[in-house]
């Protein structure tokens, strides 16, 4: 009973992140279940089976909140599917001694990404053109193969990518990209299914993580409102980072100074991008205030007011509200 209640609260905690960050239900539930010792492929197969749920419950909120783009969706989702199959039998066919340094330097790689993304704002690309299959299908293929085989990274790898490109709207993409991992989830399921077999799926883990998911979803709406993410994504960035450096050293029977050594270096680096988050977010909130500020000056001036004033001013807050704003949270400014 003690072990369902701490997976509870993974799931639990897993949620709150994903909540505020639009990713890393998987990345965060994946880290923890193997720092506790789940084997990586039991790890992956219970979260992605516990993720159907979760990931449906958030494509329905986001479907009712008009936050989906459906062609979006269904040129992402089928080429994620085609991956996370691939990428679970891939790992279901490894054996645990092999796929746990593996899956830890894909996890290491993810959380050294969420540093450097929530270090500096997100640059929008405001002139680009619509999305097209040639590029959605790709990005769904790899982000769906590196889930399956990490454990998690579906949002961290199709968020910030299409984000980056410009061309939606920051609450379309997080809905989109929640929408589209409800296949992705079930095609891993499937995959692992086939791979290991029903008893490769922990139950009673999977139960623990659905039922804290669940039970942190409307938490999590709360909580994007307050902690901004931008700070949260540097900090879970690093927590997986240093917890998957253990399973790396280990596996390299790296011993002496070098841990020491290792997590010295992987700290400052990690205090390092705290900071630039911190500076990203201040100047993204003055930025802000300052476009907010024009614009109601250019609105009270006069009835005829120079057009390109309001126009350049709306455009300068939507653009500071976009770049390092909590990914969750865009989709209520």
């Amino acid at each position: 009973m003690r072990k369902l209640l701490v997976l509870a609260l993974v799931g639990l905690a897993a949620q709150l992140v994903d909540g505020a960050l639009g990713m890393a239900y998987g990345l965060t539930s994946s880290t923890l279940l193997l720092f506790a010792g789940v084997a990586p492929a039991a790890a992956s197969a219970s979260v992605h089976l516990a993720e159907i749920g979760t990931t449906l419950a958030a494509g329905v909120s986001h479907w009712r909140f008009g936050n989906v783009d459906w062609r979006v969706v269904g040129r992402i989702a089928l080429p994620g599917a085609v991956g996370a199959f691939a990428g679970a039998t891939f790992l279901s066919s490894i054996s645990t001694e092999s796929a746990a340094p593996w899956m830890a330097a894909i996890l290491f790689t993810l959380g050294a990404y969420l540093l450097v993304r929530f270090s500096r704002p997100l640059r929008a690309n405001r002139a680009a053109g619509r999305l097209r299959s040639r590029f959605l299908a790709p990005l769904g293929l790899v982000a769906g193969f590196v889930d399956a085989t990490g454990g998690g990274g579906w949002g961290p790898v199709a968020t910030p990518t299409l984000l980056v490109s410009g061309r939606m709207e920051p609450r379309k993409v997080i809905g989109s990209v929640d929408t589209s991992e409800f296949l992705v989830a079930g095609a891993a399921s499937i995959g692992f299914l086939i791979g290991l077999g029903s008893e490769g799926f922990l139950l009673p883990t999977v139960a623990a993580l659905l039922i804290g998911g669940l039970i942190a979803a409307p938490i999590a709406a709360w909580l994007v409102r307050i902690v901004p993410a931008q700070l949260l994504g540097a900090v879970i960035g690093g927590v997986i980072v240093l917890t998957n450096t253990r399973t790396l050293l280990r596996a390299g029977e790296l011993g002496g100074p070098v841990p020491a050594l290792a997590y010295t270096v992987l700290g400052a680096g990690w205090l390092v991008a705290l900071v630039l988050a911190t500076r990203a977010l201040r100047r993204t909130r003055r930025a802000r205030v300052t476009a907010e500020a024009s614009l109601a000056a250019a609105q009270a001036s006069g009835p005829a007011p120079d057009p390109a004033g309001p126009v350049a001013a709306t455009e300068a807050a939507a653009t500071a509200s976009e770049e390092p704003r909590p990914l969750a949270a865009a989709v209520e400014g």
